[in-house]
């Protein structure tokens, strides 16, 4: 009898840890999600830009395109 109560100790043991394994699992799941959907809310904010933006970005880019051709050609700025 003693040792079906230890195969059976030892088993709700597991299932218990398992279920808190699963819900620490799902909780940071759930957070990931709420982060995820902050960054797209973030992202959607930030499409009402104005013209001059939209230039300064451009030119920024293309900034950084120069450099990145400059370097992989190996001609120092």
């Amino acid at each position: 009898m003693s040792e079906s109560m230890t195969y059976l100790a030892v088993g709700s043991l597991a299932l218990i840890g398992l279920t808190l394994a699963l819900f620490a699992g799902l909780k940071g799941w759930q957070g990931w999600l709420d982060l995820k959907r902050l960054e797209l809310a973030g992202h959607q904010g930030q499409q009402h830009r104005s013209p001059a933006m939209e230039r300064i970005e451009m030119a920024d880019l293309k900034e950084r395109i120069r450099k990145l051709e400059s370097i992989a050609s190996c001609v120092d700025l």
